[in-house]
């Protein structure tokens, strides 16, 4: 094989909750994750040079160390002495500094792909332990689907796919930084948490109802007090009929669930006529067939 070609799907997070510090002092998580089928593309070439070449759609994304495919490729190639250089095109989609994972989803694309290319037989557990070593949202990216994840959000376990649901994204123009929502986030202060029994308990049974209403983050405390076009697209995806809505990650992206395709496309016409967003896409939920067969495995 001398090249691959992969899809890096977005995620959502439909609840997170923090529930405790590490001695680090990182944040302990409950969250539950969902894959879309909005996505970056991910091309890896092997080449004869002894270097890595990286090359982006985007003219403001690092192409060196600072780019977490380009750091994943390093490591593989050092770790695992392969000799050919890579050539690495990354198609963004998914807008960057979103809370939708699209970093994290290149990067574990590129992980996987470099398996792939080099024969190298890695088991999931295997990629997953290099995921870990990148960031906390790159496990999951690499096993899609639906799933929990605890402790820093890279502990996982597999949840049955989700009911289907169409999924209108809207972001802000502006980063939200991660570490200075987590900063400002007085955890144990927060009044609405996630029922996460309840929640994963709804998406076993495909309960639309309590999935789309039970629908919490509490970064959201955080992110919507500061960034008032986030919250107000919130409340205008309910307006126009979202069964449910929420900011993804530390955000700025907010989504609406809908479970109709024709109000889903007239929310998405109505925020774009209304905003003039550059970042606003209609989705749905992409399914993993290995929740199917493997839920309740933990990685």
């Amino acid at each position: 094989m001398i090249s691959i070609k992969l899809k890096a799907r977005a995620k959502i997070n439909l609840t997170l909750d923090v529930v405790g510090k590490a001695e680090n002092g990182y944040h302990l998580l409950e969250t539950v994750m969902q894959t879309l089928k909005l996505h970056d593309v991910v091309y890896l070439k092997k080449i004869s040079a002894d270097k890595i070449k990286i090359k982006t759609n985007l003219p403001w994304v690092p192409v060196d160390e600072r780019n977490l495919v380009y750091a994943a490729i390093d490591y593989m190639r050092r770790t695992y002495s392969l000799k050919e250089g890579i050539f690495a095109e990354l198609y963004k989609r998914i807008p960057v500094g979103a809370g939708l994972g699209g970093g994290s989803a290149d990067c574990a694309s590129a992980i996987f792909a470099m398996n792939k290319l080099f024969g190298l037989r890695l088991s999931t557990a295997e990629m997953l332990d290099i995921c870990r070593m990148f960031g906390t949202d790159i496990p999951f990216c690499l096993l899609r689907g639906t799933a929990l994840g605890t402790g820093l959000g890279d502990e996982l376990e597999i949840l049955p796919d989700a009911p289907n649901f169409h999924v209108v994204l809207a972001k802000p123009p502006v980063s939200v930084s991660t570490a200075h929502v987590y900063k400002n986030l007085v955890w144990d202060k927060v009044e609405n948490h996630p029922n996460t029994p309840e929640f994963i308990g709804a998406v076993k049974s495909q309960d639309r109802k309590t999935i789309s209403g039970g629908l919490v983050n509490v970064l959201e405390t955080v992110t919507l007090k500061e960034q008032p076009l986030a919250a107000h697209l919130k409340e205008r995806l309910l307006e126009l009929g979202a069964e449910g809505a929420l900011q993804s990650g530390s955000g700025p992206t907010v989504y609406g669930l809908f479970t109709d395709l024709e109000a889903a496309e007239k929310a998405f016409r109505t925020i774009k006529e209304e905003t003039s967003l550059k970042d606003i896409f209609l989705s749905e939920f992409y399914k993993n067939r290995m929740g199917e067969k493997n839920y309740g495995q933990r990685f």
